[in-house]
């Protein structure tokens, strides 16, 4: 006879009562679990193509928004009125759609909902890149030179020339990758600026465009961090997400095997003193590029994140349980010191797209899935047998996270659990992510942005791929005489 969860009182109630998770995927099946673990009630929203979705499956009701994929996402007031009709006191955005979009927040204000995030001032301020760095150079936080808002390509080519090239050329209200662009002379600026353009008016309904300079070889490194109401912060070290391809990430590790114990104590308090300065609440993300041994503020993101997953995985901190906490006004739990990384954590973005094609998405019926399993495992999806994954959304088909206390024994549970991993019915990044932890560059531990370019050899297609079982065979043997990647004198500590 099955447990019924909604009669064991969790140890801790919170005073939210039915929560209305508007999102879908693997992130609102992630939260759908945590609010079923703390005793919330639970509601999901979904479009047709959803509606036989594993979000809509696992919440207590659902309720579809409409018949196109996307708009009843994007649709404040469709949510709200789902949220009124449902009794929620509660919303969580997830990440992707609304849930860096101001005026959810305010709106769910206007409603009396609780928002499980920052409030709308903060999300505004953040979200408009040029405003997010001039908040950072008043906190004393090192941003990366670049110019105000440009008026037209005119002036961009001027700040360009003043910043010097190579620059990136990027819109104030992007994120996810999208709209940005690198451009090494003033002619590929003068390319690639109505295209940016373009993409910021039609992905962010926004065309406030800006210049950075462009910092070459970096790596990529955010910080987690968690703040309550009383003004109390904490963060929960490190992840490294420079293995990317177009600024979209592809294997994040956490944490960095890059950094010093002195740079880690660096990039956390820089990331503290960033959350302090704007009264940032809830769970957040403070992003750096490190450049010839210096940190340089690149943006926060205010939700939590795709790789949230590893930072969990090191720490033992259950992050969604964390931001319903907060937005329940409930005082942190924790404290700095009591936050201890352990080991080491990678997450495998495992999407539809085909590497050998330049990662173009590809679409299909899952007709055979089995998820590995095993000690160190976790695997976050909204996958099953028998769904089908379309162009419509997001490519990402599954999360695979490994843990071990040791980096040779991370890798090769890596390579084991994409081993087992069958997923039949779409080209996969699978076999690239096994490749790249087969590869010495990663073992290293010395890589950067510049990874996915450097190693070319890495993107072959599936027909031309050599087998799973053999990259892993060859991997395991190169491994037998590995050692940790970081220098002798590091330690993962505070």
């Amino acid at each position: 006879m099955p447990v019924d969860l909604q009669s064991t009182a969790p140890a801790e109630a919170l005073p939210l009562r039915r929560l209305l998770v508007a999102n879908r995927g693997e992130i609102a099946v992630r939260i759908l679990r945590a609010c079923r673990e703390l005793g919330l009630a639970t509601v999901a929203v979904y479009t047709e193509p959803d509606r036989q979705a594993l979000h809509v499956q696992l919440a207590d009701e659902a309720y579809s928004v409409g018949e196109d994929p996307l708009a009843g996402y994007l649709d404040i007031e469709g949510l709200l009125a789902v949220a009124r009709a449902s009794g929620c006191d509660s919303l969580h955005p997830g990440y992707g759609f609304l849930a860096e979009n101001p005026e959810l927040a305010a709106a769910c204000q206007r409603e009396g909902l609780v928002f499980v995030g920052p409030g709308a001032e903060v999300i505004r301020r953040m979200g408009d890149k040029t405003a997010a760095r001039q908040a950072m150079l008043a906190a004393g936080v090192p941003v990366t030179p670049g110019s105000d808002p440009v008026a037209d390509l005119a002036e961009a080519c001027r700040e360009a020339a003043r910043l010097g090239y190579p620059v990136m050329l990027k819109a104030a209200a992007g994120g996810g990758g999208r709209g940005i662009r690198r451009c090494d002379d003033e002619a590929e600026l003068k390319a690639q600026y109505p295209r940016v353009l373009s993409e910021a008016r039609r992905a962010f309904g926004n065309t406030e465009l800006y210049l950075e300079r462009c910092l070459l070889r970096p790596r990529h490194i955010e910080v987690q961090v968690l703040a309550d109401a009383g003004g109390r912060v904490v963060h929960l070290y490190e992840r490294d997400c420079s293995i990317q391809r177009r600024n979209q990430k592809l294997v994040e590790v956490a944490p960095s095997p890059g950094l010093t114990p002195a740079q880690r104590a660096e990039a956390g308090a820089l990331a503290v003193r960033a959350a302090e300065a704007i009264g940032y609440e809830n769970a957040g993300t403070v992003e750096f590029l490190l450049a010839d041994g210096h940190f340089h503020f690149m943006e926060m993101n205010t939700r939590i994140q795709v790789e949230h997953s590893i930072t969990e995985a090191v720490t033992g901190v259950d992050l969604v349980r964390e931001q319903l906490r907060i937005a329940a006004g409930l005082p942190l739990a924790l404290k700095q010191e009591e936050i201890q990384p352990r080991g080491w954590a990678i997450q495998l973005r495992i999407n539809a797209e085909d590497p050998g094609r330049e990662f173009l998405p590809t679409s299909g019926r899952i007709h055979h899935y089995r998820e590995p399993g095993g000690p160190g495992v976790r695997v976050d999806t909204a996958l099953y047998q028998g769904c089908t994954v379309t162009a419509d959304f997001d490519s990402l088909c599954l999360k695979l996270i490994v843990h071990d206390e040791d980096w040779s024994l991370v890798l090769r549970r890596g390579l084991r659990a994409l081993q087992e991993l069958r997923l039949d019915g779409v080209i996969t990044t699978a076999d690239y992510c096994a490749r790249v932890l087969a590869s010495e560059a990663f073992r290293s531990g010395r890589f950067d942005t510049g990874f996915v370019d450097d190693h070319p050899e890495l993107l072959v297609s599936p027909e031309s791929a050599p087998d799973l079982a053999a990259i892993v065979a060859a991997a395991i043997a190169a491994q037998a005489g590995s050692t940790d990647p970081r220098p002798a004198t590091q330690e993962v500590s505070p």
